[in-house]
């Protein structure tokens, strides 16, 4: 605290320290795949719809500005939620790892093996499907989340379990891509 001279009397000028989402350690940011086309074909292979698309491109474009620097990017193989990634991570400069468990079945000790594959303050962005990633944020921080398709939720890991930073519709996730434009 340093002090601010305001007419005869000096008076203390708070600093306040900028506490940002990029400066906490370890963590996990869950991105479901943006809308997709409904088919009658396979599952694995359904496409994003063009609302899918700029769900993706706004998430990417929200983690860079808020600073989020990742480690890696991990994505389910299935084609809605490969093109996710790939479009996120495009304003993110990654390139995303196909990983299967991603696909169906994943929960909070794979997430935490995904993480530990990285030093100690990294972060690193999942890309997948629900029910699965609520799933996980419950199994990591016993928080109850809702995470639409295309919707962010961000996790710190600590020993023992985990907090939710923040959870993101897509539209706020447009919102966040857009200031400063």
């Amino acid at each position: 605290m340093t002090l601010k001279a305001t007419g005869s009397r000096a008076r203390p000028e708070r600093r306040v320290a900028r506490a940002t989402l990029a400066a906490m350690v370890q963590q996990l940011w869950f991105l479901r795949h943006g809308d997709a086309e409904r088919g009658s074909g396979s599952d694995f292979d359904r496409k994003l719809t063009d609302r899918g698309e700029r769900q993706a491109t706004a998430a990417g474009a929200a983690l860079a500005r808020l600073g989020i620097d990742l480690a890696a990017c991990y994505t389910s193989p299935r084609v809605r939620a490969l093109d996710t990634a790939r479009l996120a991570c495009r304003a993110l400069e990654l390139e995303p790892e196909q990983d299967a468990a991603l696909g169906g079945g994943f929960g909070g000790d794979h997430a935490l093996d995904l993480l530990r594959r990285h030093g100690a303050d990294e972060r690193v962005l999942l890309v997948g499907h629900e029910p699965d990633f609520s799933q996980t944020v419950f199994e990591l921080t016993g928080g109850r989340v809702d995470l639409k398709k295309g919707g962010l939720a961000g996790v710190r890991v600590e020993p023992g379990g985990g907090t939710l930073l923040v959870l993101l519709r897509p539209r706020e996730l447009v919102s966040l891509a857009e200031v400063g434009r």
